[in-house]
């Protein structure tokens, strides 16, 4: 069943590297308790569309965003730190947006917006979705078919706060 608006947030652990090159892990419920955050997917990191499109749409909005109330802007895929850690430094997400690791796909699978690309040997990824999430529920949601980036970029989330 795929999440909704009104939802909770399922529990899984994410995992990132801090500003001082530590990786941590956090559950996805204890991230977005008490908080006003934007959640963001994408199939992969250095793929063309997030790269170039989705997630510097975030990055050129965290002002906008954190100005209205945002706590925490953050980008999910299903990959490792490691690899988000390298993505986020090439793109200037630092201090802006929060780059997680759904390495096993477990978020995905607990959202019900798993992504089957086995057919382009990239495996079980994320739909592309952005929600608003208020105190663990979720408050909005643009969740994407398959590849498509029309209505998850940043603007999208800036008109709904």
């Amino acid at each position: 069943m795929t999440i909704k608006v009104g939802d909770e947030i399922p529990d899984a652990t994410l995992s990132y590297f801090d500003s001082e090159n530590n990786m941590q892990v956090v559950s996805a419920k204890e991230m977005v308790k008490g908080k006003k955050v934007v959640l963001f997917a994408v199939p992969g990191a250095f793929t063309p569309t997030c790269s170039l499109k989705h997630l510097p749409s975030f990055i050129e909005n965290a002002d906008k965003l954190k100005a209205k109330g945002v706590d925490t802007i953050a980008c999910i895929a299903v990959n490792d730190a490691f690899v988000m850690q390298a993505w986020g430094k090439s793109v200037g997400a630092e201090g802006k947006v929060l780059l997680l690791a759904d390495g096993s796909g477990q978020f995905a699978k607990a959202l019900g917006v798993e992504l089957d690309l086995v057919d382009k040997g990239l495996g079980i990824r994320s739909r592309r979705y952005s929600m608003l999430v208020d105190d663990g529920k979720v408050a909005a949601l643009n969740l994407e078919e398959g590849g498509a980036f029309s209505t998850s970029g940043a603007d999208d989330i800036l008109k709904v706060l």
